[in-house]
Protein backbone atom coordinates (compact mmCIF):
# COMPACT_ATOMS: atom_id res chain seq x y z
CA UNK A 1 0.00 0.00 0.00
CA UNK A 2 1.50 3.46 -0.49
CA UNK A 3 2.77 5.08 1.97
CA UNK A 4 0.00 7.88 2.53
CA UNK A 5 -2.46 5.82 2.24
CA UNK A 6 -1.07 3.58 5.09
CA UNK A 7 -0.51 6.34 7.27
CA UNK A 8 -4.34 7.33 7.23
CA UNK A 9 -5.58 3.92 7.89
CA UNK A 10 -3.79 3.63 10.54
CA UNK A 11 -4.94 6.64 12.22
CA UNK A 12 -8.33 5.80 11.31
CA UNK A 13 -7.89 2.13 13.16
CA UNK A 14 -6.37 4.35 16.01
CA UNK A 15 -8.92 6.72 16.24
CA UNK A 16 -11.85 3.79 15.63
CA UNK A 17 -9.97 1.22 18.07
CA UNK A 18 -8.28 2.95 20.66
CA UNK A 19 -10.50 6.51 20.84
CA UNK A 20 -7.50 8.35 19.72
CA UNK A 21 -7.31 12.02 18.43
CA UNK A 22 -6.34 12.02 14.64
CA UNK A 23 -4.77 15.98 15.18
CA UNK A 24 -2.31 14.25 17.88
CA UNK A 25 -1.42 11.03 16.37
CA UNK A 26 -1.50 12.04 12.80
CA UNK A 27 1.68 14.52 12.53
CA UNK A 28 3.81 11.93 14.44
CA UNK A 29 2.64 9.04 12.08
CA UNK A 30 3.82 11.32 9.26
CA UNK A 31 7.34 11.63 10.56
CA UNK A 32 7.61 8.01 12.07
CA UNK A 33 6.84 7.22 8.26
CA UNK A 34 9.07 9.77 6.44
CA UNK A 35 6.64 11.09 4.30
CA UNK A 36 7.81 13.69 1.75
CA UNK A 37 5.53 16.98 1.43
CA UNK A 38 3.47 15.77 -0.81
CA UNK A 39 2.79 12.35 0.63
CA UNK A 40 2.48 14.15 3.89
CA UNK A 41 -0.43 16.26 2.15
CA UNK A 42 -1.87 13.04 0.89
CA UNK A 43 -2.32 11.17 3.57
CA UNK A 44 -3.82 14.63 6.19
CA UNK A 45 -6.50 14.91 3.19
CA UNK A 46 -7.34 10.76 3.43
CA UNK A 47 -7.64 10.77 6.95
CA UNK A 48 -9.20 13.59 7.99
CA UNK A 49 -11.40 13.92 4.67
CA UNK A 50 -12.30 10.37 5.79
CA UNK A 51 -12.81 11.01 9.17
CA UNK A 52 -14.94 13.84 8.87
CA UNK A 53 -17.68 12.50 6.23
CA UNK A 54 -17.99 9.41 8.15
CA UNK A 55 -21.13 9.25 8.61
CA UNK A 56 -21.65 9.70 5.01
CA UNK A 57 -19.50 7.05 4.36
CA UNK A 58 -21.27 4.41 6.23
CA UNK A 59 -24.82 4.85 5.12
CA UNK A 60 -23.12 4.84 1.12
CA UNK A 61 -21.50 1.24 2.47
CA UNK A 62 -24.17 -0.03 4.14
CA UNK A 63 -26.19 0.74 1.17
CA UNK A 64 -23.35 -0.85 -1.32
CA UNK A 65 -22.82 -3.77 0.97
CA UNK A 66 -26.83 -4.49 1.75
CA UNK A 67 -26.15 -4.92 5.48
CA UNK A 68 -25.91 -2.86 8.73
CA UNK A 69 -22.59 -1.21 9.52
CA UNK A 70 -22.34 -3.39 12.73
CA UNK A 71 -21.95 -6.24 10.66
CA UNK A 72 -19.09 -4.86 9.05
CA UNK A 73 -15.65 -5.42 11.07
CA UNK A 74 -14.02 -2.71 12.15
CA UNK A 75 -10.93 -3.29 10.09
CA UNK A 76 -12.40 -3.81 6.87
CA UNK A 77 -14.91 -0.87 7.55
CA UNK A 78 -12.21 1.52 8.10
CA UNK A 79 -10.60 -0.05 4.36
CA UNK A 80 -13.75 0.39 3.21
CA UNK A 81 -14.50 3.87 4.66
CA UNK A 82 -10.85 5.14 3.27
CA UNK A 83 -11.52 3.54 -0.15
CA UNK A 84 -15.04 5.47 -0.30
CA UNK A 85 -13.49 8.31 0.76
CA UNK A 86 -11.13 8.57 -2.27
CA UNK A 87 -13.19 7.04 -4.89
CA UNK A 88 -16.33 9.57 -4.19
CA UNK A 89 -14.17 12.90 -2.92
CA UNK A 90 -10.49 12.63 -4.50
CA UNK A 91 -9.16 11.99 -7.86
CA UNK A 92 -7.71 9.23 -6.78
CA UNK A 93 -8.07 6.71 -9.90
CA UNK A 94 -10.83 3.94 -8.71
CA UNK A 95 -8.66 0.86 -9.97
CA UNK A 96 -5.60 2.33 -7.05
CA UNK A 97 -8.43 2.60 -4.28
CA UNK A 98 -10.04 -0.63 -5.21
CA UNK A 99 -7.11 -2.97 -5.10
CA UNK A 100 -4.94 -1.16 -2.48
CA UNK A 101 -7.89 -1.48 0.00
CA UNK A 102 -8.43 -4.94 -1.21
CA UNK A 103 -4.52 -6.18 -0.76
CA UNK A 104 -4.67 -4.26 2.52
CA UNK A 105 -7.69 -6.09 3.98
CA UNK A 106 -6.44 -9.31 2.11
CA UNK A 107 -3.05 -8.71 4.18
CA UNK A 108 -4.64 -8.25 7.54
CA UNK A 109 -7.36 -10.21 7.52
CA UNK A 110 -7.38 -13.41 4.84
CA UNK A 111 -8.98 -13.53 1.40
CA UNK A 112 -12.87 -13.84 2.52
CA UNK A 113 -12.65 -10.46 3.76
CA UNK A 114 -10.87 -9.05 0.80
CA UNK A 115 -13.51 -10.62 -1.20
CA UNK A 116 -16.57 -8.83 0.76
CA UNK A 117 -14.02 -5.52 0.22
CA UNK A 118 -13.56 -5.96 -3.44
CA UNK A 119 -17.15 -6.46 -3.83
CA UNK A 120 -18.87 -3.68 -2.01
CA UNK A 121 -16.13 -1.19 -3.56
CA UNK A 122 -16.89 -2.01 -6.98
CA UNK A 123 -20.69 -1.65 -6.56
CA UNK A 124 -19.51 1.93 -5.17
CA UNK A 125 -17.81 2.70 -7.99
CA UNK A 126 -19.91 2.08 -10.69
CA UNK A 127 -23.05 5.22 -9.47
CA UNK A 128 -21.21 8.95 -9.38
CA UNK A 129 -21.26 10.93 -5.87
CA UNK A 130 -24.58 12.58 -6.94
CA UNK A 131 -25.85 9.51 -7.63
CA UNK A 132 -24.81 7.85 -3.95
CA UNK A 133 -25.79 11.02 -2.22
CA UNK A 134 -29.03 11.36 -4.17
CA UNK A 135 -30.14 7.79 -2.93
CA UNK A 136 -28.83 8.14 0.78
CA UNK A 137 -30.70 11.10 1.09
CA UNK A 138 -33.85 9.35 -0.50
CA UNK A 139 -33.59 6.58 2.57
CA UNK A 140 -33.66 9.57 5.35
CA UNK A 141 -36.51 9.32 8.13
CA UNK A 142 -36.22 13.12 8.21
CA UNK A 143 -34.89 16.70 7.09
CA UNK A 144 -32.35 16.92 9.54
CA UNK A 145 -31.20 13.44 8.77
CA UNK A 146 -30.71 14.32 4.92
CA UNK A 147 -29.41 17.37 6.08
CA UNK A 148 -27.05 15.41 8.26
CA UNK A 149 -26.60 12.67 5.26
CA UNK A 150 -25.64 15.97 3.21
CA UNK A 151 -23.14 17.48 5.37
CA UNK A 152 -21.73 14.59 7.41
CA UNK A 153 -23.03 15.79 10.86
CA UNK A 154 -25.10 13.81 13.42
CA UNK A 155 -28.48 14.67 13.66
CA UNK A 156 -28.33 15.85 17.36
CA UNK A 157 -25.61 18.18 16.68
CA UNK A 158 -27.49 19.51 13.82
CA UNK A 159 -30.77 20.89 16.08
CA UNK A 160 -27.64 21.68 19.11
CA UNK A 161 -26.22 24.48 16.35
CA UNK A 162 -29.70 25.31 14.83
CA UNK A 163 -31.00 26.56 18.51
CA UNK A 164 -27.67 28.21 19.20
CA UNK A 165 -27.99 30.22 15.69
CA UNK A 166 -31.59 30.96 16.81
CA UNK A 167 -30.97 32.84 19.88
CA UNK A 168 -29.47 34.93 17.86
CA UNK A 169 -32.11 34.77 15.40
CA UNK A 170 -29.20 33.53 12.89
CA UNK A 171 -31.13 30.02 11.84
CA UNK A 172 -30.56 31.12 8.47
CA UNK A 173 -26.76 30.64 8.84
CA UNK A 174 -26.94 26.84 9.88
CA UNK A 175 -26.12 25.28 6.64
CA UNK A 176 -23.00 28.03 6.12
CA UNK A 177 -21.85 26.61 9.30
CA UNK A 178 -22.17 23.10 8.77
CA UNK A 179 -19.99 23.89 5.81
CA UNK A 180 -17.70 25.64 7.47
CA UNK A 181 -17.27 22.39 9.53
CA UNK A 182 -16.04 20.90 6.79
CA UNK A 183 -13.63 22.78 6.05
CA UNK A 184 -10.51 22.52 7.62
CA UNK A 185 -8.94 25.78 9.10
CA UNK A 186 -5.98 28.04 8.03
CA UNK A 187 -2.82 27.61 10.13
CA UNK A 188 -2.83 30.29 12.86
CA UNK A 189 -0.12 31.89 15.19
CA UNK A 190 0.40 33.27 18.38
CA UNK A 191 3.01 36.07 19.09
CA UNK A 192 3.63 36.08 23.05
CA UNK A 193 3.00 39.88 23.41
CA UNK A 194 6.49 41.24 25.12
CA UNK A 195 7.93 38.26 23.24
CA UNK A 196 7.50 38.11 19.95
CA UNK A 197 6.84 40.67 17.02
CA UNK A 198 3.20 39.56 15.19
CA UNK A 199 4.09 38.61 11.30
CA UNK A 200 1.76 38.78 8.38
CA UNK A 201 -0.94 38.37 7.26
CA UNK A 202 -1.94 39.72 10.36
CA UNK A 203 -6.03 37.73 11.60
CA UNK A 204 -8.53 40.39 11.77
CA UNK A 205 -9.44 40.47 15.10
CA UNK A 206 -6.53 39.26 18.07
CA UNK A 207 -3.56 41.84 18.30
CA UNK A 208 -1.86 38.98 18.52
CA UNK A 209 -2.72 36.55 15.86
CA UNK A 210 -1.34 36.19 12.44
CA UNK A 211 -1.47 33.31 9.96
CA UNK A 212 1.37 30.80 8.63
CA UNK A 213 2.82 32.43 5.29
CA UNK A 214 2.91 28.83 3.70
CA UNK A 215 5.57 25.72 4.59
CA UNK A 216 5.79 24.25 8.20
CA UNK A 217 4.54 26.28 10.83
CA UNK A 218 7.50 24.58 13.31
CA UNK A 219 9.98 25.67 11.54
CA UNK A 220 8.65 29.66 12.36
CA UNK A 221 7.97 28.21 15.90
CA UNK A 222 11.41 26.59 16.35
CA UNK A 223 13.09 30.09 15.01
CA UNK A 224 10.79 32.13 18.12
CA UNK A 225 12.16 29.73 21.10
CA UNK A 226 8.19 29.27 21.48
CA UNK A 227 7.14 32.79 21.71
CA UNK A 228 5.30 32.14 18.69
CA UNK A 229 2.82 28.90 18.28
CA UNK A 230 -0.58 27.78 16.67
CA UNK A 231 -3.48 28.84 18.23
CA UNK A 232 -6.56 29.41 17.03
CA UNK A 233 -7.95 33.14 16.99
CA UNK A 234 -10.76 32.50 18.90
CA UNK A 235 -8.90 31.19 22.07
CA UNK A 236 -6.35 34.30 21.76
CA UNK A 237 -9.33 36.62 21.74
CA UNK A 238 -11.28 35.43 25.19
CA UNK A 239 -7.75 35.14 26.68
CA UNK A 240 -6.79 38.71 25.49
CA UNK A 241 -10.80 39.74 26.75
CA UNK A 242 -10.12 38.78 29.87
CA UNK A 243 -6.73 40.58 30.26
CA UNK A 244 -8.82 43.90 29.02
CA UNK A 245 -11.70 43.48 31.17
CA UNK A 246 -10.80 46.14 33.33
CA UNK A 247 -7.79 47.97 33.96
CA UNK A 248 -4.70 46.22 35.07
CA UNK A 249 -3.46 46.32 38.76
CA UNK A 250 0.25 45.76 39.59
CA UNK A 251 0.07 42.80 42.40
CA UNK A 252 -2.93 41.45 40.66
CA UNK A 253 -3.06 37.49 41.30
CA UNK A 254 -4.38 35.04 38.04
CA UNK A 255 -5.84 31.84 37.89
CA UNK A 256 -6.20 29.35 35.02
CA UNK A 257 -8.07 27.20 36.56
CA UNK A 258 -8.65 24.50 33.73
CA UNK A 259 -4.91 25.14 31.53
CA UNK A 260 -4.63 22.03 29.28
CA UNK A 261 -2.77 21.69 27.26
CA UNK A 262 -1.39 25.68 27.77
CA UNK A 263 -1.92 27.91 24.97
CA UNK A 264 -4.31 30.45 26.40
CA UNK A 265 -2.30 29.70 29.62
CA UNK A 266 1.01 30.86 28.03
CA UNK A 267 -0.95 33.96 26.24
CA UNK A 268 -2.10 35.05 30.09
CA UNK A 269 1.53 34.57 31.52
CA UNK A 270 3.12 37.05 28.40
CA UNK A 271 0.53 39.67 29.60
CA UNK A 272 0.59 39.01 33.46
CA UNK A 273 4.75 39.54 32.97
CA UNK A 274 4.32 42.67 31.30
CA UNK A 275 1.92 44.38 33.89
CA UNK A 276 3.84 42.95 37.43
CA UNK A 277 0.98 40.27 38.16
CA UNK A 278 1.02 36.64 39.51
CA UNK A 279 -0.34 34.10 37.56
CA UNK A 280 -1.32 30.24 38.66
CA UNK A 281 -2.33 27.50 36.71
CA UNK A 282 -4.18 23.82 37.09
CA UNK A 283 -4.91 20.81 35.43
CA UNK A 284 -6.12 18.02 36.88
CA UNK A 285 -4.63 15.55 34.60
CA UNK A 286 -0.98 15.02 35.00
CA UNK A 287 -0.12 14.35 31.14
CA UNK A 288 -2.14 17.70 30.39
CA UNK A 289 0.16 19.17 33.51
CA UNK A 290 2.99 18.34 31.89
CA UNK A 291 1.97 20.19 28.78
CA UNK A 292 1.23 23.33 30.33
CA UNK A 293 4.87 23.71 31.98
CA UNK A 294 6.01 23.25 28.68
CA UNK A 295 3.81 25.70 27.07
CA UNK A 296 5.32 27.94 29.51
CA UNK A 297 9.08 27.28 29.20
CA UNK A 298 9.19 29.98 26.61
CA UNK A 299 7.91 32.79 29.23
CA UNK A 300 10.39 34.14 31.68
CA UNK A 301 8.08 34.56 34.40
CA UNK A 302 7.50 32.10 37.32
CA UNK A 303 3.76 30.18 37.08
CA UNK A 304 3.12 27.33 39.61
CA UNK A 305 1.31 24.93 38.01
CA UNK A 306 -1.24 23.31 40.21
CA UNK A 307 -2.40 19.22 38.87
CA UNK A 308 -5.63 19.04 41.95
CA UNK A 309 -9.44 18.88 40.93
CA UNK A 310 -10.23 22.69 40.32
CA UNK A 311 -13.58 23.00 42.43
CA UNK A 312 -11.01 21.59 45.35
CA UNK A 313 -8.51 24.26 44.42
CA UNK A 314 -10.82 27.20 44.44
CA UNK A 315 -12.65 25.91 47.72
CA UNK A 316 -9.34 26.18 49.36
CA UNK A 317 -8.99 29.79 47.94
CA UNK A 318 -11.52 31.85 48.78
CA UNK A 319 -11.24 35.52 47.72
CA UNK A 320 -7.97 35.22 46.35
CA UNK A 321 -7.66 36.02 42.64
CA UNK A 322 -8.51 38.71 40.98
CA UNK A 323 -9.16 37.11 37.50
CA UNK A 324 -9.80 33.16 36.64
CA UNK A 325 -9.93 31.68 33.12
CA UNK A 326 -12.72 28.60 33.62
CA UNK A 327 -11.80 27.26 30.33
CA UNK A 328 -14.57 24.34 30.72
CA UNK A 329 -14.13 21.03 29.96
CA UNK A 330 -16.74 20.61 27.28
CA UNK A 331 -17.91 18.67 24.36
CA UNK A 332 -15.91 20.42 21.53
CA UNK A 333 -18.60 21.29 19.01
CA UNK A 334 -16.93 24.48 18.23
CA UNK A 335 -13.96 22.44 17.40
CA UNK A 336 -15.59 19.76 14.89
CA UNK A 337 -13.50 21.82 11.49
CA UNK A 338 -10.29 20.60 13.89
CA UNK A 339 -11.27 17.57 15.42
CA UNK A 340 -12.94 15.62 12.36
CA UNK A 341 -13.87 12.85 14.58
CA UNK A 342 -15.24 14.37 17.42
CA UNK A 343 -18.88 14.81 15.60
CA UNK A 344 -19.47 11.21 15.98
CA UNK A 345 -17.61 10.29 19.11
CA UNK A 346 -19.70 12.82 20.96
CA UNK A 347 -23.15 12.15 22.00
CA UNK A 348 -26.36 14.07 24.26
CA UNK A 349 -24.99 12.29 26.87
CA UNK A 350 -21.28 13.64 27.06
CA UNK A 351 -23.66 16.93 27.38
CA UNK A 352 -25.43 16.05 30.05
CA UNK A 353 -22.34 14.76 32.25
CA UNK A 354 -20.49 17.69 31.41
CA UNK A 355 -22.95 20.52 32.39
CA UNK A 356 -22.88 19.80 36.26
CA UNK A 357 -19.07 19.89 35.75
CA UNK A 358 -19.03 22.88 34.13
CA UNK A 359 -21.46 24.73 37.08
CA UNK A 360 -19.20 23.64 39.82
CA UNK A 361 -16.26 24.69 37.88
CA UNK A 362 -17.58 28.59 37.23
CA UNK A 363 -19.48 28.41 41.26
CA UNK A 364 -16.30 27.21 42.31
CA UNK A 365 -14.54 29.67 40.70
CA UNK A 366 -16.66 33.04 41.45
CA UNK A 367 -16.24 31.85 44.82
CA UNK A 368 -12.38 32.47 44.51
CA UNK A 369 -12.65 35.84 43.38
CA UNK A 370 -11.68 38.58 45.74
CA UNK A 371 -14.25 42.12 45.86
CA UNK A 372 -14.28 43.29 42.11
CA UNK A 373 -12.74 40.14 40.25
CA UNK A 374 -13.37 38.92 37.25
CA UNK A 375 -14.03 35.60 36.11
CA UNK A 376 -14.11 34.73 32.26
CA UNK A 377 -15.99 31.33 31.35
CA UNK A 378 -15.37 29.80 28.17
CA UNK A 379 -16.24 27.11 26.32
CA UNK A 380 -15.12 25.38 22.96
CA UNK A 381 -18.81 24.61 22.11
CA UNK A 382 -21.95 26.45 21.46
CA UNK A 383 -24.08 24.48 22.61
CA UNK A 384 -26.59 26.13 24.58
CA UNK A 385 -26.87 23.94 27.59
CA UNK A 386 -22.86 24.01 28.31
CA UNK A 387 -22.90 27.75 27.69
CA UNK A 388 -25.65 30.19 28.75
CA UNK A 389 -27.68 27.60 30.08
CA UNK A 390 -24.12 27.06 32.64
CA UNK A 391 -23.91 30.90 33.59
CA UNK A 392 -27.80 31.47 34.19
CA UNK A 393 -27.63 28.18 35.92
CA UNK A 394 -25.28 29.47 38.37
CA UNK A 395 -25.84 33.12 38.29
CA UNK A 396 -29.34 32.75 39.42
CA UNK A 397 -28.27 31.47 42.59
CA UNK A 398 -26.30 34.40 43.63
CA UNK A 399 -26.62 38.10 44.30
CA UNK A 400 -23.14 38.76 44.46
CA UNK A 401 -22.13 38.85 41.03
CA UNK A 402 -22.79 41.13 38.40
CA UNK A 403 -22.56 40.11 34.29
CA UNK A 404 -19.92 42.32 32.60
CA UNK A 405 -20.97 43.14 28.53
CA UNK A 406 -18.49 40.64 27.38
CA UNK A 407 -19.28 41.39 23.93
CA UNK A 408 -18.27 45.28 24.54
CA UNK A 409 -15.12 44.27 26.05
CA UNK A 410 -13.95 42.05 23.26
CA UNK A 411 -14.73 44.43 20.88
CA UNK A 412 -12.60 47.01 22.14
CA UNK A 413 -10.00 44.73 22.53
CA UNK A 414 -10.75 43.41 19.02
CA UNK A 415 -8.54 45.45 16.23
CA UNK A 416 -11.24 45.99 13.82
CA UNK A 417 -15.27 45.60 14.29
CA UNK A 418 -16.47 42.35 14.81
CA UNK A 419 -19.83 41.04 14.06
CA UNK A 420 -21.07 39.93 17.40
CA UNK A 421 -25.15 39.00 17.73
CA UNK A 422 -26.79 40.33 21.06
CA UNK A 423 -29.60 38.63 23.20
CA UNK A 424 -28.69 41.17 25.74
CA UNK A 425 -26.90 39.22 27.87
CA UNK A 426 -23.69 40.45 26.60
CA UNK A 427 -22.40 37.19 25.95
CA UNK A 428 -20.36 36.41 23.22
CA UNK A 429 -20.26 33.55 20.60
CA UNK A 430 -17.79 33.35 17.85
CA UNK A 431 -18.48 31.00 14.81
CA UNK A 432 -16.74 29.30 12.40
CA UNK A 433 -18.44 30.50 9.07
CA UNK A 434 -18.92 34.34 10.44
CA UNK A 435 -15.33 34.67 12.08
CA UNK A 436 -13.48 32.06 10.77
CA UNK A 437 -12.18 30.67 14.38
CA UNK A 438 -13.72 28.03 16.40
CA UNK A 439 -16.84 28.70 18.22
CA UNK A 440 -15.44 29.83 21.00
CA UNK A 441 -18.19 31.48 23.95
CA UNK A 442 -17.67 33.96 26.54
CA UNK A 443 -19.04 35.31 29.37
CA UNK A 444 -17.40 37.72 31.77
CA UNK A 445 -18.64 37.74 35.06
CA UNK A 446 -17.44 40.00 37.89
CA UNK A 447 -17.89 39.12 41.80
CA UNK A 448 -18.90 42.32 43.88
CA UNK A 449 -18.69 42.59 47.79
CA UNK A 450 -21.28 40.88 49.26
CA UNK A 451 -21.01 37.23 49.81
CA UNK A 452 -24.10 36.40 50.46
CA UNK A 453 -26.18 34.31 47.71
CA UNK A 454 -29.78 34.04 47.40
CA UNK A 455 -30.39 30.83 48.91
CA UNK A 456 -28.80 32.24 51.87
CA UNK A 457 -31.10 35.65 51.54
CA UNK A 458 -34.55 33.20 51.31
CA UNK A 459 -33.43 31.31 54.47
CA UNK A 460 -32.55 34.52 56.15
CA UNK A 461 -29.01 33.04 56.80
Amino acid sequence: MQPARRVAYDVLRAVSGSDAYANLLLPSAIAEAALNPQDAALATELAYGTLRRRGTYDAIIASAAGRPIDDIDEAVLDALRLATHQLLATRVASHAAVNESVNLVAAELGRGPSGFTNAVLRRISRDTPGEWQERIEREARSDDERLGLRTAHPVWIIRALRRALASENREDELEALLEADNVSPEVTLVALPGLAERGLPARPYATTAFGSPGGDPHTIIAASGGTVRVQDEGSQLVALALAGAAPIRAGEQWLDLCAGPGGKTALLAAIARQHDVTLEANEVVPTRARLVRNALKSVPVDVTVHEEDGRGLTAANPGRYDRILVDAPCTGLGALRRRPEARWRKTPADVAELVPLQEQLLAGALDALAPGGIVAYVTCSPHLAETSGVVSEVLCAREDVVELDAGAVLSHVAQSPIDLASDGSGRVQLWPHRHGTDAMFLALLQRTDTSRTINDTETGE
